[in-house]
């Protein structure tokens, strides 16, 4: 309140609304914007279109997956060639047969060399590596010597142990089988052939990458398609191809500025439209800092997470639960403001979904069921009841839309109902986020207000135990209080929950106070009354500590401040005049620190705690006795000018006092006197 009255300038809310759209312009897509929206299988609702410049037709995702795969299926891979382990083992068997003068062994020993030679030439491979070769089907690979490449069949390669196998099994008669069986020919193979995976990555990357994206082309000015015709597989790659060129195109740098300076004003004037609205309907809102930077990144946030999700493409955009925005505005505000905050954020939003106008409605119609089914967050059971209606609305909505386009209960997306749901399951956590919120940014919910109304709660258990009286009087000042609130329009749970805590300070003298007082034990008739009004304006200070070290809520300490204004305590303010009537008076001595009510809200709880207060002299309640009372109390607290800077009107405070006297005359109206048992069995009658 104290914020908007000391800021009555437009310049700091223009210029965060227009810093607020330059960030959401730089973050939202600047390429052309594709105008036509089309669906596979879907009449086309435009004119006839004919490409305006030449462009490919591109293949489809899948398309080109397919052709990788089918080229990853029958690519060869690369292996390489040892040339200098063959030349070490045969110079080393060859070294055996010169020192050997048996010419069996020589004749072996020759016959061995021959073999190795061979097989070294063809390849010899760890057993893994040819078995993985054979699971793959490749028949055949590639094999680099000397960094030139030669293809081979797989089944020409061996390994150690067949290689083994081959020279024993393809040895000549000549050949002594008992003397090359007692050479250890293992001693002379090994592997020589090994997979190169660096240079078979390099080539299929380079084969990859020369995988064609497009399949055909369309030349300009040749059609494309025509009001009326549906939207087949082929139109609809012609049109997908069309739509990614357009936006990829980006025309220089002056196109480039010439989008940005177009996002910039519409986003801008979007944005602007919310100011003007705040402006003229929600000045609370649009003149308090706090206020109208918690809008603002309300529709910051919605927007940028939005962004994010269809850039990225994480998920679908129906899985973000817009509805919170319009839920968490009008927990802390008013349903007018909540709905408005949501269609401009859903406006802005709309620039990024992918089929705006669809978008548009379904937003719209769930903004609506959460102002129609949640008047007020006091529970998670309303919460649950509205994310059940945006549920329903969201799916209501979307199967009436796709049987009015298609027609067809086939061409039902159910998937849809998917992300609604999961929708409907992050709308849950609503809860949790306006708990944050209240911490932030020094709001205070009407769960807070209905979990600090508890009786049970320590600051009010610890009340009705010390002050009884004092309880008696907030309850029914919070009984008043809310009455008339709900009589003009004003937050009826706030002002019950600040008449709950007003006059907890008492808590530290309580003997002091008449309602807590035993009769003819009153300690102020040994006080000066100075002292005597400084110990009862001292309960106004003791609240707000109590208050403070227990952690409530600003809100509810502004009660304990001005429910006596800078008003004085006219009991002992006017004993001492009359007294001491020759006497100067110290009018600070009698004085409440203030400051007087600001709200509609500490107005009435000041004239309900007064009322109230008084109400309990009066010997005779009835209409006019009631009447005369509140007239006095509520006129001299106008007098003095203890309500004026309160938005209550000269109708609103008439309404409160008509609404004060009957709800005290129900109060205190007279009870039934039940009869005694008569002897002489008379007649008894019950007097009213």
């Amino acid at each position: 309140m104290h914020d908007m009255k000391a800021n009555k300038s437009v310049v700091q809310p223009v210029i965060l609304f227009a810093l607020t759209a330059i960030l959401l312009t730089y973050f939202f897509p600047r390429e052309g914007k594709f105008t036509y929206q089309f669906h596979e299988g879907k009449p086309w609702q435009y004119d006839l279109l004919t490409a305006p410049f030449d462009f490919s037709i591109y293949k489809t995702d899948s398309e080109i997956k397919a052709g990788k795969d089918s080229l990853r299926a029958m690519f060869r891979p690369y292996f390489r060639l040892d040339t200098e382990t063959k030349a070490g083992r045969i110079e080393k068997i060859a070294s055996e047969g010169r020192s050997s003068s048996d010419r069996e062994v020589q004749r072996c020993l020759l016959y061995v060399e021959k073999q190795l030679d061979n097989l070294y030439e063809a390849g010899i491979l760890a057993p893994k590596e040819l078995e993985n070769l054979r699971e793959a089907n490749h028949a055949r690979v590639y094999v680099l010597r000397n960094n030139i490449s030669e293809l081979r069949s797989v089944n020409s390669f061996h390994t150690t142990r067949s290689a083994y196998e081959a020279i024993v099994r393809h040895a000549p008669a000549s050949v002594d089988m008992d003397v090359l069986q007692s050479f250890n020919i293992d001693n002379y193979l090994t592997e020589n052939m090994f997979y190169d995976g660096e240079t078979s990555e390099k080539i299929l990357n380079e084969q990859l990458q020369g995988v064609s994206i497009s399949s055909g082309m369309m030349q300009t000015g040749e059609r494309i398609v025509d009001r009326g015709e549906v939207v087949d597989s082929q139109t609809y790659r012609v049109l997908s191809s069309l739509k990614t060129v357009y936006e990829s195109r980006s025309g220089g740098n002056r196109r480039q500025a010439v989008i940005w300076v177009g996002q910039f004003v519409l986003i801008f004037g979007i944005l602007l439209c919310c100011g003007l609205y705040l402006a003229s309907f929600c000045p609370e809102i649009f003149y308090s800092r706090r206020n109208l930077l918690f809008i603002v990144l309300a529709i910051l946030s919605a927007c940028l997470i939005a962004e994010i999700c269809t850039k990225y493409n994480f998920a679908s955009i129906y899985i973000l639960p817009f509805a919170i925005l319009p839920i968490v505005v009008r927990t802390f505000f008013d349903s007018h403001t909540a709905l408005f905050t949501h269609l401009i954020t859903i406006l802005l939003c709309s620039l990024l979904a992918p089929f705006p106008h669809e978008f548009l409605i379904l937003q719209i119609i769930a903004g609506i069921a959460v102002i129609f089914t949640l008047k007020e967050l006091t529970q998670r059971s309303q919460l649950v009841r509205c994310s059940i209606f945006i549920f329903a609305a969201y799916t209501l909505t979307y199967l009436s839309i796709s049987l009015y386009q298609e027609g067809d209960w086939s061409k039902i997306r159910w998937i849809m109902l998917l992300f609604f749901g999961i929708n409907f399951v992050l709308l849950m956590f609503s809860y949790l986020l306006i708990y944050l919120l209240e911490k932030i940014f020094g709001y205070v919910s009407p769960i807070t207000l209905v979990e600090l109304s508890n009786i049970n709660t320590p600051i009010l258990k610890r009340l009705s135990e010390t002050c009884p009286g004092t309880f008696q009087h907030v309850l029914q000042v919070s009984i008043l209080a809310s009455e008339a609130c709900e009589r003009i329009g004003a937050d009826a749970q706030l002002i019950r929950t600040g008449a709950l805590y007003h006059d907890i300070g008492k808590m530290n003298n309580p003997a002091f106070f008449t309602e807590n007082q035993k009769e003819g034990n009153n300690p102020h008739s040994r006080l000066p009354f100075e002292e005597s009004a400084q110990i009862i304006i001292r309960h106004v200070a003791d609240g707000v500590r109590i208050a403070e070290k227990a952690g409530i809520p600003k809100q509810i300490i502004d009660f304990i401040r001005t429910h006596h204004g800078r008003g004085k305590t006219k009991y002992f303010y006017n004993s001492f005049r009359n007294a001491f009537p020759d006497k100067p008076v110290d009018d600070k001595l009698f004085s409440y620190p203030g400051p007087d009510p600001f709200t509609r809200e500490t107005g009435i709880l000041m004239m309900a705690d007064s009322v109230e207060a008084a109400s309990r002299s009066l010997h005779e309640y009835t209409d006019e006795t009631l009447s005369t009372l509140v007239d006095k109390i509520v006129d001299s607290q106008i007098a003095d000018g203890l309500l004026k800077d309160t938005p209550l009107t000269f109708r609103d405070i008439e309404d409160v006092k008509k609404t004060f006297v009957d709800k005290l005359g129900t109060m205190y109206h007279t009870r039934i006197s039940y009869p005694d048992v008569k002897q002489d069995a008379e007649i008894t009658v019950m007097k009213y």
